[in-house]
């Protein structure tokens, strides 16, 4: 074989992988991305966040809100146990969630079990520093370009003798409530509709909501559990569904990215 041929052949190999290479760019670039289209950030406190394996089966409403949301949404959950609106500014845990947003992204703000704890640290009062303090959550989310999004507290298992649920959060949800209309932010009562979830399971029925556990039940909880304010999976999964509700409610254009 001559020279001449030879270097015929060799550029009709690298004629053939340039054009192999092309069309599978082109392939790629037809694809839908697999990539997130925007992220749903939750704050909060232990009712929302998640929990390792050793704490099984202790779950927040939004450790499973990602199962509700097709792939493309991302669920950022950023809630931590025993934290008030205070204390989780006090601790930088919204400067860091704030760092991260970028427009259309959204933040699920869900506060008041532990605002009316006596302590410094944590305590507000409902219609002044309460509101204040969400008030930087919801300034913080439109300054970065997303969207807040209030949720009142879920309510807690406590029934009266009628069977009815005790309301034990006090007036921070109708300050949440107030500053939502005041500030033009959508709000998801969580606390009126925990209630009404509540009342239908009934007091014996929602210990299948919450960590009740008899002991040996679980390994986890050898001596058992008795929580009133925590949820098992089950739980989590039926107060997400309310999460699911209020965004369809709200008509968010969130709602799209539902299953």
């Amino acid at each position: 074989m001559s020279m001449t041929t030879i270097g015929q052949f060799i550029l009709l190999i690298l004629a053939s992988l340039f054009l192999l290479v092309s069309v599978e760019k082109k392939v790629l670039a037809s694809q839908p991305s697999t990539e997130p289209s925007l992220r749903l950030f939750i704050v909060g406190d232990s009712t929302a966040s998640n929990y390792p394996p050793s704490a099984a089966p202790r779950a927040g409403w939004g450790q499973v809100l990602q199962g509700f949301l097709n792939d493309r949404v991302a669920v950022v959950n950023a809630a931590a146990s025993g934290r008030s609106s205070k204390s989780f500014i006090a601790e930088q845990r919204l400067e860091k969630v704030l760092n991260s947003l970028a427009p259309g992204d959204y933040l699920f703000i869900q506060f008041g079990h532990n605002d009316a704890k006596p302590d410094v640290e944590r305590h507000t009062d409902p219609f002044t520093t309460y509101q204040e303090y969400l008030s930087i959550y919801i300034n913080g989310a439109r300054e970065k370009g997303a969207i807040p999004i209030l949720l009142t507290p879920v309510n807690r298992r406590n029934f009266d003798a009628n069977g009815k649920l005790k309301l034990t959060h006090g007036d921070y949800p109708a300050a949440m409530i107030q500053l939502g209309e005041k500030l033009n932010v959508p709000v998801i009562d969580l606390g009126a509709k925990s209630q009404v979830l509540f009342e239908e399971w009934g007091e014996e029925g929602t210990k299948q909501l919450f960590l009740w556990l008899k002991p040996g039940e679980h390994p986890n909880y050898p001596e058992g559990v008795e929580d009133n304010t925590h949820f098992c999976e089950t739980g989590a999964r039926e107060v997400a569904k309310l999460v699911v509700e209020g965004i369809r409610e709200l008509a968010l254009p969130l709602a799209a990215y539902l299953k």
